[in-house]
């Protein structure tokens, strides 16, 4: 799981599909993982939802990521995009 931007309006976290369980050893898991897939979850902190983006969602989001890469884009239009987004939030976020 790696973070990818944290504002007053947003989290974006990279979920891996390599990343080993907690408190399971590298051994007792598989070498390559059975369902080999990533998503990206966003989180909405002004209305409490997130949406968990995967399969060609997860995709069309690498793009725009690879995209602010190659032109760096200011907060607002970082903002903006995500704003995109908050209309797929339907889940509230719950801490556990």
């Amino acid at each position: 799981m790696n973070m990818l931007y944290d504002s007053d309006s947003f989290v974006v976290v990279h979920m891996l599909a390599d990343a080993t369980p907690d408190g399971a050893s590298e051994a007792a898991t598989p070498a390559v993982p059975q369902l080999v897939r990533h998503g990206f979850e966003i989180v909405d902190k002004r209305s409490g939802k997130e949406v968990y983006l995967d399969g060609s969602w997860a995709e069309m989001f690498q793009q725009q990521i690879l995209a602010w890469q190659r032109n760096t884009p200011t907060q607002e239009e970082v903002e903006d995009t995500l704003d995109g987004y908050v209309g797929l939030a339907q889940n509230p976020v719950i801490v556990h």
